[in-house]
């Protein structure tokens, strides 16, 4: 039983170097092209970096845990100068919304995924970054299938469907519905985000403006 093992343990080793050799190449190309990615969404002197190095400790156990050999870590310097530190760290919300869309849109693209779900990618982002995040939403969109819960304007415009999601209370309990909008209520939802406690009629104007102009942006 022990020469079992110890075959055993030798053929997890092989396979987990196997795979830690993998993802150095994978690794590599997954950070030049989240870089060129993030060049697009207005961080053009952002780095990034994925650091995977093998674990400490000699016996196979301790080497090749349920996850392989490695630890891996990713790295970002949002500001030119900057060092290469942790992004669970030092990242903002929005330079994290960033990289997220940056490297989900690589996965599509490398693993072909047909859809994609974004869960308020908007965290932290407003003004021109939420206008070019929302317009790199929509060049992914021409090919795949996007599903995004956003609170942001910009983002929302953006969509061919919109559905709006409520929570009520209903004999004493509390349920969430979801509707399809038709084209005035996209409109008032939008005036809804973009306005305050009022939505005047200026307001709703601007909100007809920014789908209209969204659609004219779309290439689809």
């Amino acid at each position: 039983m022990q020469q079992q093992i110890s075959a055993l343990e030798k053929q997890v080793y092989i396979s987990a170097k196997t795979i830690s050799e993998k993802r150095k190449a994978v690794g590599s190309k997954l950070s030049s092209e989240v870089e060129s990615l993030l060049a697009n969404l207005g961080m053009k002197d952002a780095r990034f970096a994925v650091s995977i190095n093998e674990k400490p400790g000699n016996d196979i156990e301790q080497k090749c845990g349920l996850y392989g050999m490695d630890n891996i870590e990713f790295l970002i310097s949002a500001n030119l100068g900057s060092a290469l530190l942790p992004l669970a760290k030092v990242a903002s919300g929005g330079e994290m919304s960033r990289v997220m869309l940056a490297i989900k849109t690589h996965l599509m693209k490398n693993l072909g995924l047909s859809t994609i779900i974004f869960d308020e990618i908007d965290t932290g982002i407003s003004g021109r970054t939420a206008q070019m995040v929302s317009e790199k939403m929509a060049q992914i969109g021409a090919n795949h299938q996007i599903l995004c819960i956003t609170h942001l304007s910009q983002i929302a415009s953006m969509a061919d469907a919109h559905f709006l999601i409520e929570k009520g209370v209903e004999d004493g309990r509390t349920k969430t519905a979801i509707k399809e909008l038709a084209t005035e209520e996209i409109y008032m939802e939008l005036a809804r985000m973009l306005g305050g406690a009022e939505i005047t009629s200026a307001v709703v104007q601007n909100a007809k403006e920014m789908k209209l102009l969204a659609d004219k942006i779309k290439t689809y």
